[in-house]
């Protein structure tokens, strides 16, 4: 019983003696592991101390930042090489949440330890750090880092950072790192952009171009890289850009930001990619005139151009369809309205991610508004690459993407016929599948337009999809949530009963939106030839007022 006794107060002096002995280093390395849910999750942070400074290494690898501690100013520097430039954060620790003291000592690693709470973005983070030596510092600048040395953290009760080790040694100056310049200085919100932006990569395709009609056009020279072309009366502009090849794992959004320009109606909108690996693309269309185009003859005696794919021919891939708002920005000052709190611009963003085989390299990327005033809108264009998760090992899959039909009439003004096959038949296509198609389904895009009373814009229409004559899908487009954007509808008409127009209900479409596709399987799609129907029931004429349908359709699979 003695023996024993004494070994637990031989183990405890010893403890309290290894703290002790270091209580005056001031210089160390610090390696932290951690878990979740009690289970290690590989990977390490380790701190490096020496004296008034502190650096936390491994800290955001996808961003490139690197995290400082200085005590001397009781203040923190996060450091960003980003694109070239380096960008600097300096925040005092008062700036930083405020802990929670808890009274109790815990031990960790033989180190008494004292325990605080903060509380984040509704996150509850524990601390348990120390004041007893000399060196301090923190793995984690979300928390307060002037406490002292913190050696555990546990967030929300099941995420776990904890000190693994202490080494106290003498620390090399390439693992401080101390920084030599600190670039520009910028407040929080600007630097915190700045971290955002530098984990992904982001190409312009067009930068505050005007979209309008009746301008004379001077278009450079056919067939150039990186430079704007305008068509159809200026209501279509166009780019050769190069995209890098797209990562497993990765994914790609589109991102458009409009703002009327002088337009103050609602209008559809269209990104697109033309296909040019046929003998006849809808780019000699742009560039020479309908008459390039194959016709689809239809049961009405009407003919429309380059809707449908043949042999030779491929239409518009059709990568987001979106509606500007009424006159947002330009007529946000003839507007005011007490409370109403404009927006600037419209934003729409999308995941094109499983498009994203079709876009790369050499590609023509377009966007459409269809409008006939000389001030238009102005857009701008962005296509957004996000890294996958690390760790993440998704095999690199193989894609079939066929553009089957697109009847928005992207080249409206100049005369292209508006989507009014369905009054007195369905539009067919054939399509030829080949072998080897895994997971086949058809990305479906579709819009009711006919601005009256009765026009297929306010009345729900039923659309049917047929294979070989076989219905496969149905379904009614319809948007009930059109008033939650009227901030983005400044000349917007209010009726009488206290509505406004962009907050009526409409064919799967508001004033200021996207309409997002449906994916419709097709498990039963061999290889071979098949006839593809999509049949709407268009409604009548009234006067010169007329209903149409805008409908795109991708074919999409997977490939052995």
């Amino acid at each position: 019983m003695k023996t024993h006794l004494f070994c637990i107060a031989m183990l405890f002096m010893g403890s309290a003696s290894i703290a002790q002995k270091n209580t005056s280093a001031t210089e160390a390395v610090i390696t932290y592991g951690s878990r979740s849910n009690g289970k290690e999750t590989g990977g390490e942070k380790k701190l490096y101390i020496k004296g008034a400074q502190a650096r936390i290494a491994g800290q955001d690898r996808q961003a490139k930042q690197e995290q400082f501690l200085q005590f001397s100013e009781a203040a923190t520097y996060q450091v960003l090489q980003s694109t070239g430039s380096i960008y600097t954060l300096k925040k005092p620790f008062s700036e930083y949440a405020k802990a929670e003291l808890i009274a109790g000592v815990d031990t960790i690693m033989g180190i008494p330890c004292q325990k605080a709470k903060v509380f984040i973005r509704s996150n509850t983070i524990e601390i348990w750090y120390t004041k007893d030596l000399k060196i301090k510092g923190t793995p984690d600048l979300t928390i307060t880092p002037g406490l002292g040395l913190v050696l555990k953290t546990i967030r929300n009760g099941n995420t776990e950072t904890y000190a693994k080790k202490i080494d106290y040694r003498k620390v090399k100056a390439d693992e401080l790192a101390w920084p030599t310049q600190w670039g520009t200085l910028l407040d929080e919100a600007a630097y915190q952009r700045q971290i955002i932006e530098s984990r992904y990569q982001t190409v312009n395709i067009f930068h505050k171009e005007k979209i309008s009609f009746g301008n004379k056009i001077e278009n450079p020279a056919a067939d150039q890289s990186n430079v704007t072309y305008h068509f159809s009366g200026g209501t279509v502009i166009l780019k050769k850009v190069k995209l890098p090849a797209v990562k497993a794992g990765q994914s790609v959004f589109a991102e458009l930001i409009q703002n009327s320009n002088g337009d103050a109606y609602d209008r559809t909108g269209s990104v697109f990619m033309i296909p040019v690996d046929k003998s006849v693309s809808f780019l000699t269309a742009l560039q020479n005139g309908l008459q390039h185009l194959p016709v689809y003859n239809s049961r009405n005696g009407k003919k429309y151009q380059g809707v449908v794919a043949t042999d030779n021919y491929l239409p518009p891939l059709e990568l987001m369809r979106f509606f500007t708002s009424f006159g947002v920005k330009h007529f946000n000052e003839q507007a005011k309205i007490k409370g109403y709190n404009w927006a600037d611009s419209v934003i729409y963003k999308q995941d094109i991610t499983v498009l994203s085989p079709r876009l790369q390299g050499e590609v023509w990327i377009g966007v459409f508004i269809g409008n006939y005033d000389k001030g238009g809108h102005t857009v701008s264009l962005n296509l957004n690459y996000y890294p996958g998760y690390d760790g993440e090992k998704e095999q690199e899959k193989k894609s079939f993407i066929l553009p089957v039909f697109n009847t928005t009439n992207l080249m409206e003004m100049a005369g292209q016929e508006y989507g009014t096959m369905f009054d007195k038949d369905s539009l067919t296509v054939t399509i030829d599948v080949p072998a080897g198609l895994k997971n086949p389904r058809l990305r479906y895009l579709t819009t009711g337009h006919g601005g009256w009373g009765k026009g297929d814009e306010f009345v729900p229409k039923m659309n049917e999809i047929f294979v070989d004559g076989k219905r496969v899908y149905h379904f009614i487009p319809w948007r009930e949530d059109c008033a939650t954007y009227r901030f983005s509808n400044p000349s917007s008409g209010n009726f009488g009963n206290g509505l406004s127009s962009s907050d009526l209900s409409r064919s799967n479409w508001c004033p200021g939106t996207l309409t997002l596709p449906v994916e419709i399987p097709l498990e039963n799609l061999t290889p071979g030839k098949h006839k593809l129907q999509v049949a709407i029931p268009l409604g009548k004429p009234e006067g010169t007022s007329f209903s149409s349908w805008n409908v795109s359709g991708v074919l999409i699979a997977d490939q052995e």
